[in-house]
């Protein structure tokens, strides 16, 4: 059954995060089909935040798996504890008694696949970067969103009483293979219009007028547009509203303030450079 639309939308608006149409919909969809939802798209556009807004929307817990090169299934699926083990063998030696099962659940550590299964409310499970992981894992993962459940050798198989909504991320530093892509529904979220982006700054920036922030949200999109090596995202958008509204509180005038905390939108000096050479078209007041 589809989430109700317009209550999504809401849900979602309430807790500061505004979706387009595309993104409530692919939502809404995965949900309903029990699909992982694998969102890509420029850094900084919301793709991981979508879970954490998400997870409180829908009341779930969100377990987080942060991917990267040489990640490996022990340390996201469970590990055996073996200190504790080790402690409890001696401790049985020293007074005597039989040695326990040492293999019991009591030893057993959680990782995030598994606290995703065995959650009894269900929960949303973020798998962040998916890109930055080997192709190994991400063949692992295949058969994990297959079915939802694991084999542990000295237990039993545990497979989710509740499936977890899956929620994949990836920044396209390579492509994902065709067999993930296919179990999962895609989804690019692209830079939001800049009427959207406005209202998600101001709503991120408590004080901000709304002449202000037409002025940085256009900033931002010009930009944008002289194609620099790092084009700004919703992320940096915000910090340099918060950054440059703490200088005009102190007294500084809001272009000067936007000029002084452009740190927060470059990254590197060729950026800098680049709209330096762009200054009055990117500093341009025309909307105030």
């Amino acid at each position: 059954m589809l989430l109700d639309h317009a209550a999504l939308s809401q849900q979602l608006r309430d807790r500061r995060y505004f979706a387009d149409e595309g993104l409530l919909t692919a939502i809404r969809l995965a949900i309903a089909l029990g699909r992982p939802l694998l969102l890509e798209g420029e850094p900084g556009v919301g793709k991981t935040q979508i879970s954490h807004v998400l997870a409180d929307a829908l009341g779930r817990e969100l377990i987080r798996l942060q991917c990267y090169e040489g990640i490996d299934v022990a340390q996201v699926l469970y590990e055996w504890d073996y200190p504790k083990q080790l402690l409890s063998l001696r401790a049985a030696e020293v007074s005597g008694t039989p040695v326990g099962d040492l293999y019991d659940g009591e030893f057993l550590l959680e990782r995030p696949l598994l606290r995703a299964l065995r959650s009894q409310a269900g929960a949303v499970l973020l798998i962040d970067e998916i890109d930055r992981a080997d192709s190994e894992f991400e063949a692992f993962l295949l058969e994990f969103l297959d079915g939802f459940q694991i084999t542990i050798p000295e237990l039993s198989t545990v497979t989710a009483a509740v499936p977890p909504v899956v929620v994949l991320t990836s920044n396209r530093t390579r492509e994902l293979h065709d067999a993930l892509k296919r179990r999962c529904l895609y989804h690019w979220i692209p830079f939001p219009e800049p009427e959207r982006e406005r209202a998600i700054v101001e709503a991120q920036t408590p004080g901000l007028s709304a002449l202000a922030a037409a002025q940085l949200v256009r900033s931002v999109n010009v930009i944008r547009s002289l194609s620099p090596l790092k084009r700004p995202g919703i992320a940096e958008a915000i910090a340099w509203a918060q950054g440059s509204l703490a200088l005009a509180d102190e007294g500084a005038d809001w272009t000067e303030a936007l000029r002084a905390s452009l740190g927060l939108v470059l990254k590197n000096a060729d950026d800098g450079a680049l709209v330096a050479a762009h200054a009055v078209e990117v500093f341009a007041d025309d909307e105030r």
